[in-house]
C-alpha cells in the first residue's frame, strides 16, 4: 500500500536542518572572522566625535554586549549569495561598512526606543538615558542615524542606499504604530504582525538584502535572502515577546512584564484575550490598559493556561522553518549553514 504521505527533498532538507545540532555564536564568528573584525574596527573607528559626550555615550551604548546578530546576517547573506570571487572579494570593505550602517541604525532605534518606553535596563545594564538623560540619548542616536547616511554614500550604490533609506522610514513607522497601540485590547493578530514587521523585520530584510547586492547575486537569490531576513526578524520579535512572560531577567537583560508595563499588546496576550472567559479578560485589558503588573504573577499563569505562550512559539517557529526554507536552494556552504544555525537559535533567543 502507497502511503499518502510524500517526503519531498525539500522537507527532507528542512527536517535535517532542524534536528542538527545548530552553530555556537563563536562558531558562526570563527566562520567569518575577517569581515567581522572589518565590521567592528569600522564601527568604532566612525564613533570618533569632538563632542565628548557623543564619544562616551554612544561607545556605551555600541559596546554594551549585543551579539552583533543584524550585522552578521548582512557578511553571511553576503558570503553564502555568490562564490568567492575576485569582485567579491574586492567588495570585502563594502560588505563590512553595510554591515556596520546595519549596527548604527539598529543602535540609533534602541537609544530612542528606551527614551519612549522609559526603560532603564537594556541587556543587563543602565540604559543611556539612565545614565545620561533622555536629551542627550536622543541627540546622540541622531548622530548615530546621521552616521549611518555618511557611511553610506562609501557603498556608491543607489540601490543600497534606497533600501536603508525605506527601511529607516518603515522602522519609524512602526514605532508610530506601536506607540498608537498602547493601551488597545481590541488590535488583531494581523495588525500586531504588521508593526513587527516594519518595526523589527524591517532592519533584518534590508541587511541580508543589501549583503546579496553587494557580492553580485542574481536576482531570485537576493530576494530569497530578503525574505530570509524578513521571517528572521519576525521569529526574533515573537521570541522576544515570549520572553516578556516568560524569561529570566538576569539572562535576558531586562525586567519580565517590561512590555506590559508599558501598555504594549503582544502576541502571547493578544491570543489569551480572544481565548480568556469574561473575568481573566477584564484582569488582561485592565493591566494592558494602565500597564498594571501588580498581577503579572497571575497574568503569566492565565496567558500559560490560555496557550499564548506556546501559540506565540509555534508561530516563531513556522517563521524561522520560513526563514530556512527561503534559502534551502542555496549552494552548501559554512556560510549557509550559519545562517541555519541562526535561524534555528532565535526560537531560543541565545544569539
Amino acid at each position: 500500500m502507497t502511503s499518502k504521505y510524500v517526503l519531498t527533498s525539500q522537507s527532507i532538507t528542512l527536517l535535517y536542518t532542524f534536528i542538527i545540532m545548530p552553530l555556537s555564536h563563536q562558531e558562526i564568528l570563527n566562520i567569518i572572522k575577517p569581515d567581522f573584525d572589518a565590521v567592528n574596527h569600522i564601527i568604532s573607528d566612525n564613533l570618533r566625535s569632538d563632542v565628548v559626550l557623543i564619544n562616551q555615550l554612544a561607545n556605551y551604548v555600541v559596546q554594551s554586549g549585543g551579539k552583533r546578530l543584524r550585522p552578521i546576517t548582512v557578511i553571511l547573506a553576503g558570503r553564502s549569495a555568490a562564490p568567492q570571487t575576485d569582485e567579491t572579494q574586492a567588495n570585502d570593505i563594502r560588505l563590512a561598512k553595510a554591515a556596520a550602517i546595519i549596527e548604527y541604525i539598529h543602535t540609533a532605534t534602541l537609544l530612542h526606543d528606551d527614551v519612549v518606553d522609559a526603560s532603564t535596563q537594556r541587556r543587563g545594564r543602565d540604559t543611556a538615558n539612565t545614565v545620561w538623560g533622555n536629551e542627550a540619548a536622543v541627540l546622540v542616536g541622531d548622530f548615530l542615524y546621521s552616521r549611518a547616511f555618511q557611511l553610506m554614500q562609501d557603498l556608491d550604490s543607489l540601490e543600497i542606499q534606497n533600501i536603508f533609506a525605506n527601511a529607516t522610514n518603515r522602522i519609524a513607522e512602526g514605532e508610530v504604530l506601536q506607540l498608537l497601540n498602547i493601551g488597545n485590547t481590541q488590535i488583531s493578530e494581523q495588525e500586531y504582525l504588521q508593526v513587527i514587521a516594519a518595526k523589527t523585520a524591517m532592519l533584518f530584510e534590508a541587511g541580508t538584502e543589501a549583503g546579496a547586492i553587494l557580492t553580485g547575486c542574481n536576482a531570485s537569490t537576493q530576494v530569497a535572502l530578503k525574505q530570509y531576513g524578513h521571517h528572521l526578524g519576525v521569529a526574533f520579535q515573537l521570541m522576544d515577546d515570549v520572553l516578556d512572560y516568560e524569561g529570566d531577567a538576569e539572562l535576558i537583560g531586562k525586567n519580565l512584564g517590561d512590555d506590559l508595563a508599558e501598555g504594549k499588546p503582544t502576541l502571547p496576550i493578544i491570543y489569551a484575550l480572544k481565548q480568556a472567559t469574561s473575568e481573566d479578560k477584564i484582569l488582561l485589558e485592565k493591566a494592558i490598559q494602565e500597564g498594571d503588573t501588580s498581577q503579572l504573577s497571575r497574568i503569566q499563569t492565565i496567558i500559560h493556561n490560555l496557550g499564548g505562550v506556546e501559540y506565540t512559539k509555534a508561530q516563531a517557529e513556522k517563521e524561522a522553518s520560513k526563514a530556512i526554507q527561503s534559502i534551502n536552494f542555496l549552494q552548501e556552504s559554512d556560510y549557509k549553514t550559519a545562517l541555519i544555525s541562526i535561524a534555528k537559535t532565535a526560537m531560543q533567543r541565545v544569539m
